[in-house]
């Protein structure tokens, strides 16, 4: 909620908790509540300023789960538009229902892929951050192939942020961290984070904070495009770069169930 909300001094209010931990933003009275839900992404590009009534730097979240960090960066920086996509509806409809609740306009929610989204409706260029934290590794060996970071996402990643954009990455699974670590800095000026992110010691994310309290390491990087690379160098070298065939290890399905459990 920003500071200059004049009714903030003269009501309770209303902050949500998820496992001790406050959920970014206050619910407001119902009259205030938004409508932030797309039934579908617009077909071909996506035209910003119609989307959000307004010309601002673009905000995207791939597999945002329940919204929680982009909720918060909606809720704080109110000069950004924001759009989170993720595969699962009900996730979505949880993450719906929060923005709706504290009175957003800057932030829109829809089902689709991270792949699909960035390959089918946004414009080389067009977008100021691109934010992927945890990733689902995928265990099964007949599901390699649906894992996300690969060289030709990564590729789209590099195409669609403006120059200076950056890309966020952020997940508790090993063998996908060493993977990105190997691939992620050809396209990227990639710098790995040892600490929280400082908005959210915490957990930016509802898989963060269960990840830390379990004592786990949450592997963190961020980075700006190459500008040194040109599309067609690009492309030359996401083919020589080895696809997400590492082990997931099994260890870390029982955090996926809790994870997935009352979103």
């Amino acid at each position: 909620m920003p500071a200059s909300d004049p009714d903030r001094g003269s009501r309770k209010r209303r902050i949500e908790r998820e496992f001790g931990v406050p959920f970014p933003g206050e619910i407001r009275d119902e009259a205030e509540w938004t409508r932030t839900g797309l039934k579908s992404l617009p077909a071909g590009r996506i035209d910003w300023t119609a989307l959000f009534g307004r010309n601002a730097p673009v905000v995207l979240d791939l597999g945002c789960g329940n919204g929680r960090f982009l909720i918060g960066s909606a809720v704080w920086r109110p000069d950004r538009n924001h759009l989170g996509v993720d595969i699962l509806p009900l996730v979505i409809r949880y993450a719906t229902r929060r923005a709706n609740q504290r009175g957003l306009n800057n932030i829109r929610f829809a089902v689709s892929g991270g792949h699909e989204l960035l390959a089918g409706h946004v414009a080389p260029a067009s977008v100021s951050e691109i934010h992927c934290y945890h990733p689902q590794p995928y265990y099964e060996a007949s599901e390699i192939s649906k894992r996300l970071i690969t060289p030709e996402f990564l590729l789209l990643v590099h195409r669609c942020l403006e120059p200076g954009g950056e890309f966020f990455l952020q997940t508790d699974n090993p063998g996908y961290w060493r993977y990105m670590r190997e691939v992620v800095p050809v396209f990227f000026e990639f710098e790995e984070r040892s600490r929280t992110w400082p908005d959210a010691p915490k957990g930016r994310t509802r898989r963060e904070i269960l990840a830390l309290r379990r004592g786990l390491p949450v592997f963190r990087g961020h980075g700006r495009a190459r500008r040194d690379l040109t599309p067609e160098q690009a492309l030359a070298r996401a083919a020589e770069l080895p696809l997400p065939v590492f082990n997931a290890d099994r260890a870390l399905q029982a955090l996926d169930d809790l994870e997935r459990s009352d979103s």
